[in-house]
């Protein structure tokens, strides 16, 4: 196996920096083979945005190193993820004139409408980073998937723009340079996600994958294969260990302990005779809490969560609305009773994500914590094998990146580092 048949996808969250590696497939239909997973405590990174270069550095070298050792191959370059608070979407639409004399639609009449909708105005400091086509207008003729090869005089496409602010995405850029290894292009981390969590079904039906990370809660939702909406969430798992954290007057690392050994989100399943020996954990005298108080602390920032979550789908008209329900994904997603809660508040069908669409003996490659990671290599997987694609099909084909910021730092770290 050679360099150049591994795709590496990097996961920068506020609470790990995680790195899947995996073989590429020569066909993009084929289920990829993850052959490398590592996972650090991250460093300088707050809500997806980093906060000390330095310290996020130090923090994604240290889990290439490991994915290194374990894969045996120096890692290149990778496909890298990025989110926080900061990313925003909105609508654009785009009209061209058909060049041809035969009135035949190409691919380069496509890419200009896609061009034409990326001149819309965006804010101030802020900067494209997918622009993703929803569906096309041939001739006053809507609802058009792909329309290369069709005939018409005008071509009109919707789209959805998601863009980020560009100090934050230099930032993120030159963090990774800076460890010695190129990026592929950067992608919404929630984007990379789904192409892990759900089927191209699920995304005709209309889905919602909600990633629950340390910082943040990120959600899209699909509606006949199409993106319909994406939001950045500020609050995640880390909030509900601070609340156990303040509430029982323990440690961080103690509320932690005891949030993944003896949390729930459903406080009515869990017993005011279970008790939890809190004393202990602090090194202290005993000191005894019940298991119920513990779930009505959880359930209560988790009820928020949904809440926020609720009041995004609410937005576009999808509150309980959406066939193919829900899929969690995302560290925080391990927490018991959280389908259940899921279920009542967002009053649809859920489920924790499963399979990730990859074949591996890994057992790390099952846990919804590297989903984000695993897709940003299914993502990579796909691009490569569309990169002289003849059409737009698939849920990632349809995507066009723009790299203005990260070329920009790749050619002034190049200069920097021999």
């Amino acid at each position: 196996m050679s360099e150049q048949e591994i795709i590496a996808g990097l996961d920068i969250g506020s609470s790990m920096v995680r790195l899947a590696v995996g073989q590429r497939s020569g066909d993009a239909n084929e289920a990829v083979h993850i052959i490398g997973l590592a996972q650090s405590p991250a460093e300088g990174i707050n809500r997806g945005v980093i906060s000390s270069i330095e310290d996020a550095v130090s923090a994604i070298s240290a889990c290439i190193e490991k994915a290194e050792r374990m894969i045996g191959l120096p890692i290149n370059s990778a496909w890298v993820g990025i989110s926080g608070s900061h990313i925003t979407s909105q609508e654009s639409k785009g009209v061209v004139a058909v060049a041809r004399s035969d009135g035949e639609i190409t691919e380069s009449d496509v890419e200009r409408a896609v061009e034409a909708a990326r001149t819309v105005a965006t804010p101030p400091n802020y900067e494209i980073l997918h622009v993703i086509p929803r569906s096309f207008t041939v001739d006053g003729q809507s609802g058009i998937k792909d329309p290369v090869g069709m005939n018409g005089v005008r071509v009109e496409v919707d789209t959805q723009i998601i863009q980020g602010l560009s100090s934050q995405i230099k930032n993120l850029t030159k963090a990774v340079y800076r460890t010695g290894i190129e990026i592929e292009d950067l992608v919404f981390s929630i984007l990379a996600t789904a192409e892990a969590s759900v089927s191209s079904r699920q995304k005709d039906l209309g889905v919602v994958v909600i990633n629950i990370g340390g910082s943040t809660t990120s959600l899209v939702v699909f509606e006949e294969g199409d993106v319909l909406h994406t939001a950045v969430l500020p609050v995640g798992s880390d909030h509900i260990t601070s609340d156990i954290a303040i509430g029982l007057r323990i440690s961080i690392d103690s509320a932690e302990k005891i949030k993944l050994e003896y949390g729930s989100a459903i406080s009515a399943k869990a017993s005011k005779r279970d008790e939890i020996d809190i004393g202990e954990m602090e090194g202290e005298e005993s000191n005894l809490i019940s298991r119920k108080y513990v779930a009505e602390i959880i359930e209560a920032r988790v009820e928020e969560i949904f809440e926020k979550i609720d009041k995004e789908l609410q937005k576009i008209d999808r509150s309980g609305k959406l066939p193919a329900g829900v899929v969690l994904t995302g560290g925080g997603s391990k927490l018991p009773e959280l389908v259940d809660l899921a279920k009542k508040h967002l009053r649809l069908p859920a489920t924790i994500v499963q399979g990730h669409n990859i074949n591996s003996v890994l057992d790390k490659a099952t846990d919804p914590a590297f989903t984000t990671a695993i897709g940003l290599v299914l993502w990579g997987n796909q691009l490569g094998g569309q990169q002289n694609r003849g059409g737009i099909g698939g849920a990632v084909g349809k995507i066009f990146n723009f790299k203005s910021a990260s070329s920009q730092i790749k050619k002034i770290f190049k200069k920097i580092i021999p």
